[in-house]
């Protein structure tokens, strides 16, 4: 197992293309790091540079303590799974499984051994006579995953391997990974642009965008307590409503004027965002975090809306709802759930739930009254004076 350590590493393609910008990141022994982005954040690139597929501009890359930014990559035990399969055409897929070991010179017996339990693992030992051009998409992605599986290698780097494949495929391959990484426990970099994805198979992600690393931390940590918009609105689908408001009030701060409506700060926020008073702030809601009809328990805020789509997915329904102002909000409900556009109905905003971020910055403004990540680990590779504000 293999433990990875990013310092102060940045690529800089050409004389001024930052691909990467100084990124600090570790990755645990046996961990499964995803590493989550839109396309063009840098995350591509940086598994890259792990693979030794692209030089690192300055920092130091290490593995197990020793750094490798000048070690050849077939010296350095990673396997990579590429998002196109990379399976060589003229060869039958026995012959794809056996040629990496065959370039190191492993003993015959080894390599028939081990293939043996690979393909049988991954449910391929069928389909040894045939060459990629008979395969399905599905049957590719299993040879791509077993030729990097036979080397046995120090750590897996994958790049976006089932963005291919279709949706149930995809939903099945996720968690064969999973349960191969256990059965293995070898360390897992995954690359990939999928929020679900990540949700599922990482034991923590990495949030990049513009080449930075904005947060780390476990799934359920990040989806909670997101550093910034940025991150609130780019994890989940769909993702956390983004409203603008600003914060206003007789004594300090107790509601938010969305000019249309306006919405009362629970009282146990009002001090920690009385710096902010008067202030443009962004408020997040999370889609099952509003109501149509009033719980129980909790504090919520009744708001009357006027619909404008409802999608019907099957097991959840999706209302898109106009709040005023051109601001829309998305809100999850159950299967049964039926309203026609542009009728007038309630909603219930749980109060307990709502996140507040600095309208300039992007920052996530905290119970404390602080701005950036709540725990220390969530928040360690945050830049000094936090990431850009959000496009």
């Amino acid at each position: 197992m293999a433990n990875i350590v990013l310092e102060g590493v940045t690529k800089v393609y050409g004389q001024d293309i930052l691909a990467v910008d100084n990124i600090d990141l570790e990755v645990r022994e046996g961990e499964f790091m995803v590493l989550l982005g839109p396309s063009g954040c840098g995350k591509s690139t940086t598994l890259r540079m792990i693979a030794g597929l692209e030089e690192v501009t300055s920092g130091n890359l290490k593995i197990n303590g020793e750094i490798v930014n000048d070690v050849d990559p077939a010296d350095r035990d990673l396997a990579v799974v590429f998002q196109n399969y990379a399976l060589y055409p003229h060869m039958t897929v026995e012959r794809n499984l056996a040629f990496g070991l065959k370039l190191r010179k492993t003993p015959q017996e080894v390599i028939d051994r081990r293939i043996r339990d690979t393909t049988a693992m991954l449910g391929i030992d069928d389909l040894l006579d045939r060459r990629p051009s008979e395969l399905s998409g599905g049957q590719q992605q299993r040879v791509a995953l077993g030729r990097a599986l036979v080397r046995d290698p120090e750590a897996f780097l994958l790049d976006e391997p089932l963005s291919n494949l279709d949706a149930k495929l995809r939903a099945a391959m996720r968690t064969e990974l999973i349960k191969i990484h256990r059965m293995l426990g070898k360390t897992v970099v995954h690359v990939t642009h999928d929020q679900v994805e990540a949700m599922t198979m990482g034991e923590r992600i990495c949030i990049m965008r513009e080449g930075r690393i904005i947060q780390v931390g476990p799934p359920l940590d990040v989806y909670r307590h997101p550093a910034d918009s940025f991150v609130a609105g780019f994890l989940a689908s769909p993702p956390m409503n983004l409203l603008k408001g600003k914060l206003a009030g007789h004594h300090g701060v107790n509601e938010v004027d969305f000019s249309a409506i306006s919405m009362p700060v629970p009282r146990h926020r009002r001090a920690p965002l009385r710096r902010h008073a008067g202030s443009e702030v962004v408020v997040g809601i999370r889609p099952e975090d509003v109501h149509t009809e009033e719980p129980a328990e909790g504090v919520h805020h009744r708001v009357d809306i006027t619909v404008v789509a409802v999608e019907v997915l099957g097991p959840e329904v999706i209302l898109v709802a106009d709040l005023g102002s051109g601001q829309e909000i998305s809100v999850r409900q159950g299967p049964t759930f039926h309203a026609v556009a542009g009728a007038r109905i309630p909603l219930y905003i749980d109060l307990e739930q709502i996140h507040f971020f600095e309208a300039e910055s992007g920052l996530a403004i905290l119970h404390g009254g602080a701005s950036g990540p709540v725990r220390p680990e969530l928040g360690s590779y945050l830049k000094e004076g936090g990431p850009e504000a959000p496009a």
